[in-house]
């Protein structure tokens, strides 16, 4: 049993259902250019709606400070709505210093109507977590239904202080995400592979240090690896490297090593000596580094050696590429071993969950990004989540 109530816990017949939504997605003169995010709250939507619910849209767009500003107005989102649910959808141009007229609109809109609120961020107390703030959105709604999980990392008043005010369940999408999520790294099927990937360690301190203590394997790639192989006293050439937290990465190793977990390197490389797409480039072993080179990729000896750890596991868990995925050929490693995740994924052999901006990025470039168990569209939460801090929309959930 999760933690946390969800629709099936409450009777939503002709009830103000107040939704936590993620409209924050990408516009481009006036047109949703990406409708993830509006896709996956479709189904919430629509189980409030078939009951005679009212479904009220709560989100943020955008950074409008605190202030009403015209260009972060959601009111361009309400189309990209409509269409991913096939009904039509009001807008209530929201006054969050004074909801009465939000309040009048929404009593007078029929049942099963969808509306959309606007931008919760028009107003400071939003981002301070404001009770006051919480206490007007509340009276707008009979019950609160969070389905932002991507915005579940911030202790706003429309995602925390709300959640104390009103019975409050996760929505289908949020539902879908805490259940992968624990899938991945809560109770996993043992033994569990992680997949970190992506430039800096230094931005990924939290998460290595976390996942040592859960995973059974850690796999290594990206320009982070250089850091390990440098701290181990490899050369990497040219390559972007942070070599003054080396013994930083050694302290990771070390712990990584008392915590039974194996720390996979990179073996070989694709070296090039140009940054840029199609540059001349050759294989080379870590050991045999050129010193004018620049490692781009992972090479095929170290692909083989993910592919024997990826057999080996029940679980797989992905935040990072292994190299410039973004330019031919450097995005072969990340290409290769998303297929093979996916073709482990089908065959039954594994259970994989993937997030990260760029993780979604690469995976969609390899053509896998449906293939996976789950693929978290949350970058802040799920790499918070992947960290093991407490995510406050989520705990609020939890009374």
């Amino acid at each position: 049993m999760p933690a946390f109530k969800t629709l099936d816990d409450f009777d939503l017949s002709g009830k103000r259902v107040l939704v936590r939504a993620d409209l924050n997605v990408p516009v481009a003169d006036g047109k949703v250019t990406d409708a993830t995010r509006i896709e996956r709250l479709v189904p919430t939507i629509r189980e409030i709606i078939k009951v005679e619910g009212k479904a009220i849209i709560l989100s943020h767009f955008g950074r409008p400070k605190g202030k009403v500003d015209p260009e972060f107005s959601l009111e361009q989102v309400v189309p990209a709505v409509a269409d991913e649910t096939g009904h039509p959808v009001g807008f209530i141009a929201t006054d969050w210093t004074d909801v009465e007229k939000a309040k009048q609109a929404i009593d007078e809109a029929p049942p099963g109507s969808i509306l959309v609120l606007e931008n919760t961020r028009f107003h400071p107390g939003e981002e301070d977590n404001d009770p006051a703030l919480a206490a007007r959105m509340a009276e707008l709604g009979d019950i609160f239904v969070n389905d932002a999980f991507s915005a579940a990392h911030r202790a706003h008043a429309s995602t925390e202080a709300i959640a104390h005010l009103l019975p409050s369940a996760a929505g289908r999408a949020m539902e879908a995400e805490l259940k992968a999520l624990e899938a991945g790294l809560g109770n996993p099927e043992r033994p569990v592979i992680a997949i970190v990937g992506g430039a800096k360690v230094s931005t990924k301190l939290d998460l290595l240090g976390n996942l040592i203590k859960k995973v059974d394997g850690l796999v290594i790639g990206g320009a982070m690896a250089n850091t390990f192989l440098h701290a181990g006293g490899l050369g990497v050439g040219k390559s972007l490297a942070e070599k003054d937290l080396a013994e930083t990465a050694n302290d990771i190793r070390d712990k990584a090593e008392a915590a039974h977990c194996a720390i996979i390197l990179p073996i070989d490389a694709t070296v090039a000596w140009h940054f840029e797409a199609n540059a001349p480039h050759r294989f080379y072993g870590v050991d045999s580094m050129d010193p004018e080179g620049m490692i781009l990729d992972v090479g095929p000896g170290s692909i083989e050696r993910i592919k024997g750890a990826i057999d080996e596991a029940k679980t797989v868990v992905w935040n990072g590429p292994l190299g410039a995925f973004e330019m031919q050929p450097f995005d072969h490693g990340t290409v290769e071993i998303a297929q093979y995740v996916a073709a482990r994924t089908k065959a039954g052999k594994v259970v994989s969950v993937a997030g990260g901006g760029d993780t979604v990025s690469a995976l969609a470039h390899a053509g896998v990004k449906d293939q996976f168990t789950y693929v978290s569209t949350a970058g802040g939460a799920f790499l918070e989540w992947m960290e093991g801090k407490p995510l406050p929309g989520v705990e609020a959930l939890k009374r």
